[in-house]
């Protein structure tokens, strides 16, 4: 399996029912993972932050503005339909296993994209910590802007989603550990 297809996930992980899983019709699907040494309500907790910033290179797709280094009050409060990283809506949630997002309808993105939908899923590991994977499933536009996306998409996303995955692993590990040490 390509790289672009998956980073850092495996067939078993791929095998898993993921909440995004029938939001899109006949979609194409990329998988990405990372194991983070905090528990999963911490890394959710990260996860809620995407309402306020993608956590990628700030530069490229947050306007320059940096994501928060600390948690923003009150984020973890969901309701479907709340914006997600800009470009996306939250379509279900459940506290401490996952959060999926939509690409919004009708906008700019939508046009490029196609329609595509996200699964961030959290599971406990054997030692303690977390497993935090994503799924993105994605139905690419007709035609010559559709042929574009699935030779670029699957490099861009694994460039942007991997440097996501770690800040969020790195941002969570850095709260987990600080509270451990308070105890």
């Amino acid at each position: 399996m390509s790289i672009a297809i998956t980073w850092g996930t495996t067939a078993e992980e791929h095998a898993l029912g993921f909440p995004c899983d029938g939001i899109i019709d006949t979609p194409v699907c990329y998988w990405r993972g990372v194991t983070v040494d905090a528990p999963p309500a911490t890394v959710f907790r990260w996860l809620c932050q995407l309402r306020a910033a993608p956590y990628s290179y700030d530069w490229i797709d947050n306007l320059g503005r940096r994501s928060p280094q600390h948690l923003t009050p009150d984020l973890d409060q969901l309701a479907v339909g709340q914006r997600v990283m800009y470009i996306f809506d939250l379509v279900s949630f459940e506290r401490d296993r996952h959060i999926t997002v939509r690409l919004r309808r009708g906008g700019i993105f939508g046009k490029l994209l196609g329609d595509g939908a996200v699964s961030y899923a959290i599971s406990s590991t054997d030692g303690g910590g977390t497993r935090l994977l994503a799924k993105l499933a994605v139905r690419y536009p007709r035609g010559p802007v559709g042929w574009f996306m699935r030779a670029g998409l699957p490099w861009g996303d694994l460039v942007m989603m991997r440097r996501q995955l770690l800040n969020l692993k790195g941002l969570a590990e850095r709260d987990s550990h600080a509270e451990a040490q308070t105890r």
